[in-house]
């Protein structure tokens, strides 16, 4: 049987099982009768409405304080958290506290130039994914056995955060363990999509993006193995960077990585404003932000630009959605009018294969043979394996404490074929195209997903379109999700920017004239034709 055989045969039997396991889940989940409104309200306080640059600005300048600006986030969460369910876990009163002291820092401190380069996000509010050790608060990552699990440090990029000034207010959703494109644990419950409350904001970084966009928090920090940070920035209208890998440290986070997963996972910042994308980037790396050139100034004017409209049309994956072609188009249109460059349109036909090159490179051991931790492991964590088919049974008559999707990852990795030679060539292959194509002055447009933000539980039925965010891990490159405005349903549209690696200056810089040029983020509860 040809790969292209193998493959739809694959495709449709996932399809089938989801689908019965979708229908069950449907019928044995309460209905959600108590939402009253299908987005969130608009934003109100002008504090709000800043970039967290801006913000500690002021700040420093004593024209706002930083119990003021903690105030007004925490409200907004209070307003907001009731429909979306993003914060899982807060520490206003520790915020509260923090920022009283930087405020009296401030008081006492005469000299706001030796604040801004000690302390530059000094009294700015931050949101931290349940993903990364925060200090005092739980690390449960969405499994119901974790939920005693209490961090003790702070994870790397949390701690120099924290050192540059900026406040935790407390951690967001994500889904059980972090593998699925949906915020939902049967923990903490599922977060909803603040452009339309029925819809899902994405994963696994799925609360950080929604309380973003809700305007519940200014900056954030997601982690991203397959999409995670440009899913969720995708389908919430906000910012998001997956760095080039190796660069912001994953230590003392959960799960841990194992296996190749080093090669593969990236820490980014996720933010409303674009402004914030590069310093926070310079905070996140620590002693390693070195290793990319963010000091570089980037004339647009003299990189190559290149347009990808799609996978090549994998039976794997869904067809590309009408908005979405016609905005990576205009995004085309507008580089070549604005700049004067020409945008070269591209096809590579490996990229039909991106799924099966992502969920084989994931599958391999390290160097010394040892494989990725199996989901069933973490599920259970910290007591034994769970068997799947036995929550399955479970889940059927409600028992389970585990999720369909959960569920549903567990049995298709018991169900996994040895690695894929032919995933392997094709990824080799596809390697030296982009690193031939891009060198160190070219960007590629690329759709961060065939379709704009669906229904809840809808990416059952569409395992594989993540491919369009997973292939990028696999390869090593930096990309910077960009939101472009909203579609004709209400909701965001957006375009993934793709770098070499090690040039993520460049995508940070593009990221910064398609928010001038094509409006950045959209307060969700503003109208829908705004």
């Amino acid at each position: 049987m040809s790969v292209g055989l193998w493959e739809r045969a694959a495709a449709w039997v996932f399809k089938a099982v989801t689908g019965v396991l979708f229908a069950l889940f449907r019928l044995l989940s309460p209905r959600r009768d108590d939402v009253s409104r299908n987005r969130v309200p608009p934003v109100s306080n002008p504090l709000l409405l800043l970039s967290a640059t801006q913000l500690a600005k002021k700040i420093r300048r004593r024209e706002v304080s930083s119990v003021e600006v903690v105030q007004a986030y925490i409200d907004r969460i209070q307003e907001v958290n009731p429909l979306v369910n993003a914060v899982v876990k807060d520490r206003f009163d520790a915020a509260l506290q923090e920022a009283a002291q930087v405020d009296k820092l401030i008081e006492e401190e005469t000299d706001g130039e030796v604040l801004e380069d000690r302390l530059p996000l000094l009294g700015v509010p931050l949101s931290v994914k349940d993903y990364f050790s925060l200090q005092g608060i739980p690390l449960a990552t969405g499994v119901v056995s974790r939920q005693g699990v209490l961090s003790t440090v702070d994870s790397p990029p949390v701690a120099f955060l924290k050192r540059a000034g900026a406040i935790p207010l407390g951690i967001t959703n994500v889904p059980e363990v972090c593998f699925w494109v949906e915020s939902h644990n049967h923990l903490y419950g599922i977060t909803n999509n603040p452009y339309d409350l029925e819809r899902t904001p994405g994963g696994s970084s799925g609360g950080e993006a929604c309380l973003i966009a809700a305007g519940g928090a200014v900056i954030g920090m997601g982690s991203d193995v397959g999409g995670s940070i440009r899913i969720p920035s995708f389908w919430c209208g906000t910012f998001g960077h997956k760095t080039t890998p190796g660069v912001v440290s994953v230590d003392d986070t959960y799960p841990p990585c194992s296996g190749r997963l080093w090669e593969y996972v990236s820490i980014g910042p996720m933010c409303r404003y674009a402004e914030d994308l590069l310093p926070m980037l310079k905070i996140m790396a620590g002693p390693n932000a070195h290793m990319l050139s963010l000091n570089t100034k980037v004339d647009l004017k003299k990189l190559r630009f290149f347009t990808i409209p799609d996978d090549g049309g994998s039976s794997m994956t869904s067809p590309v959605c009408k908005d979405l072609i016609d905005i990576q188009r205009k995004v085309v249109e507008r580089l070549e009018a604005d700049l004067g460059v020409k945008v070269q349109e591209v096809r590579l036909p490996e990229l039909r294969h991106s799924f099966q090159i992502w969920d084989t490179y994931m599958g391999l051991p390290d160097k010394e043979g040892k494989p990725p931790h199996h989901i069933v492991e973490l599920m259970g964590e910290p007591g034994r394996p769970v068997w799947p088919l036995w929550e399955l049974l479970k889940r059927m008559v409600g028992k389970s404490e585990h999720t369909v999707a959960a569920i549903g990852m567990a049995l298709f990795e018991k169900l996994k074929s040895k690695p894929s030679s032919f995933a392997i060539q094709q990824k080799e292959k596809l390697q030296k195209e982009m690193e031939d194509m891009l060198g160190n002055d070219g960007v590629i447009l690329y759709p961060p997903n065939p379709r704009v933000a669906p229904k809840h539980h809808h990416p059952l039925f569409t395992l594989y379109d993540f491919g369009y965010t997973g292939i990028f891990n696999i390869l090593g490159l930096p990309v910077t999700q960009c939101p472009l405005g909203l579609g004709e349903e209400g909701l965001p549209l957006g375009v993934q920017v793709v770098a070499g690696k090690m040039q993520d200056h460049l995508t940070l810089e593009v990221a910064l004239y398609l928010e001038k040029t094509f409006g950045g983020w959209r307060d969700p509860g503003a109208k829908k034709s705004s």
